[in-house]
């Protein structure tokens, strides 16, 4: 067409017709490519760097360098975001930009509820002998006791006109009992449901047989709505046009395809076969997928109904069996959803009398306190610097990623390890939290979290002190792998929001570090991250006498739990009834607990020894 030009990015040899003054960003995403784009594309995170080749594009310009390093305007690098595209041009997406293979936590540990599902598929044989008033056979479900299911007038008169065995499919989602299927012969065997963890990068999904509640597969995929932003307002402000909500919803339920589409691939199991969906995810991710509007979830203390939502999945564009419901685990406030009441259900902490705190620290942080009589929750904005995002050198946790490191104190040697044990590319959530504890110890930051510039590997960069974490020799980028100043400003706020956070709980409740008897660790952010540094740097208390657990993707879990038990469903809509929510934007406690907080390690009644 004369008016797009034509765009290629390799090392992937992907070509893509935009128009003309379209940015780079929207080129990438027309290719469907998946890159870093913290901000969503306002020019704010300069994390989609890619690096012009030819043509004719608005690279080099004073808008499209901005922030960059003069070593990266050398090598003509641009921010995919600010720089336009004039004409043909060919562009490279370096390492530290893809997001390629990570690493997406799908465990869950807890023990699975009795087998009870909402959906079940009974056998209907014809009786002779007795008629119905209209002339029809009478009919029976074998092993049904329950009140009359709803059914259409014409799955009435299909049942009604039996002349062999039929398979009938009856659900529950929605409070009573439904037919939503009718196949002839048994096919009872063929019973399936996916329970989905609709994350703000990553969907992970469980593919269960309803008929005996086993698990067939487990699959994982980024969330294609990152391009449009990593962090939650970011999104929000995206959604806020027709048409930016319609994107969003459409790539919520593209992700979640493609993790049915390899559910189903690897077991060979017919999608059609899936008549129940269950979904968690946090509040803003559940109204992206319901295509709601999210203008109220930029308010605080805004009222979020905390009723499950149940549809039909089809009407969402997701894969599955005719007239499947999928339902939603229900949402406390603006940010704290059905991922954190999957946390509490989960954890056991619903029904126990022992009090606890769950903790799970990811894009957004929440935090629940309580027992099997009441719950408090908090959710913080910690930003996903604990994920890897939003520092220079950070990445997600995928080949290459710096995972562990160590920082001898007596002479500042460092030590490193990558997943995979590739060449590093940058640093994710595990390691980023080892380094600021390391250099703590070390001395190498102060109590403050500034540089002590004395210290070996301290140098002075063009934005200010750093520390060189892998000299460049020995990079797979070519360049010094650092933790900023500015890294570390980022950090230690992260760290102040999510210990004010506890704090704050702690507080209007009244209680010493001493008096929890266990904590939870949910999330990727429990499962790979050392909890000596956790501690040692100051992102929780020290809760000396408390038992810790980890319970992996409590989120995949709790989705995995309403699957499975319909009296699973009914413990999450209570626990979210009864959950009070506090927003920590309008409570005068979380200034002074976050300002405390800024300080290594915090408190001393937080942090004893």
């Amino acid at each position: 067409m004369a008016d797009t030009a034509r765009v290629i990015f390799h090392p992937m040899n992907r070509a893509v017709a935009v128009r003309y003054n379209s940015t780079v960003l929207d080129a990438i995403r027309e290719a469907g490519i998946q890159i870093e784009s913290l901000c969503g594309g306002n020019g704010e995170c300069n994390k989609c760097l890619v690096i012009f080749l030819r043509g004719s594009s608005t690279a080099g310009s004073p808008e499209s360098v901005k922030g960059l390093s003069p070593d990266e305007v050398d090598r003509h690098y641009c921010r995919a975001c600010q720089t336009r595209i004039l004409g043909n041009c060919e562009f490279i997406l370096p390492v530290e930009s893809r997001i390629e293979a990570p690493k997406i936590l799908r465990n869950h540990h807890a023990q699975p509820p009795p087998c009870s599902p909402s959906v079940t598929k009974y056998l209907l044989r014809p009786v002779e002998g007795t008629r119905y008033p209209h002339g029809h056979g009478s009919l029976r479900l074998e092993g049904y006791s329950g009140t009359r299911p709803h059914m259409s007038l014409k799955e009435r008169n299909q049942l009604a006109a039996a002349r062999c065995v039929l398979t009938v499919t009856i659900s529950t989602a929605n409070g009573y009992p439904e037919v939503i299927r009718i196949e002839e012969n048994d096919t009872r065997e063929t019973n399936y449901g996916v329970a989905i963890d609709l994350g703000t990068t990553t969907v992970a999904g469980i593919l269960v047989n309803l008929a005996d509640c086993t698990i067939c597969a487990e699959a994982s995929a980024l969330n294609r709505q990152i391009t449009y932003g990593e962090e939650l307002l970011t999104r929000i402000s995206y959604a806020k046009s027709p048409a930016g909500r319609a994107q969003l919803q459409e790539a919520a339920a593209e992700s979640i395809n493609e993790v049915i589409s390899r559910l189903v691939t690897d077991t060979k199991i017919p999608a059609s076969s899936i008549n129940d969906l269950c979904v968690a995810g946090n509040t803003v991710m559940s109204y992206l997928l319901l295509g709601m509007e999210t203008r109220t979830l930029e308010l605080p203390d805004s009222d979020v109904p905390r009723s499950p939502v149940v549809t039909r999945a089809g009407s969402l564009k997701i894969t599955s069996g005719p007239n499947a419901y999928l339902f939603c685990l229900p949402n406390v406030s603006r940010f704290v959803g059905g991922d954190a009441v999957g946390d509490s259900i989960v954890s056991g902490m619903t029904e126990s009398a022992d009090l606890s705190i769950m903790i799970d620290l990811g894009t957004n942080g929440e935090v629940l306190l309580g027992n099997r009589d009441w719950l408090a929750s908090v959710s913080c904005a910690s930003g996903p610097a604990f994920e890897g995002a939003g520092i220079t050198a950070g990445m997600r946790a995928m080949e290459g990623a710096i995972d562990h490191i160590t920082i001898d104190p007596a002479d500042c040697s460092i030590s490193w390890t990558t997943i995979g044990n590739k060449p590093p590319k940058g640093i994710c959530g595990s390691g980023i939290i080892d380094a600021a504890a390391a250099m703590a110890a070390a001395g190498i930051l102060d109590f403050s979290g500034k540089f002590v510039s004395t210290k070996p590997g301290v140098r002075y960069g063009y934005q200010g002190y750093e520390y060189v974490i892998v000299p460049k020799e020995k990079t797979a980028t070519g360049r010094d792998i650092c933790i900023t100043n500015q890294d570390m400003v980022y950090l230690m706020d992260s760290k102040a929001a999510a210990c004010g956070a506890i704090g704050v709980l702690l507080k209007k409740y009244r209680l010493s570090v001493q008096d929890i008897q266990h904590v939870y660790l949910a999330g990727a952010f429990g499962a790979y991250s050392d909890l000596r540094n956790i501690v040692r740097f100051g992102i929780i208390p020290d809760f000396t006498k408390a038992e810790f657990h980890t319970i992996g993707n409590g989120s995949l879990s709790g989705a995995m739990f309403a699957l499975l038990s319909s009296e699973m469903r009914k413990k999450a809509v209570t626990a979210a009834e009864k959950m009070v929510y506090i927003d920590l934007l309008v409570d005068a406690d979380f200034i002074e607990e976050y300002s405390a907080a800024l300080y290594i390690p915090g408190k001393k009644e937080y942090f004893p020894v």
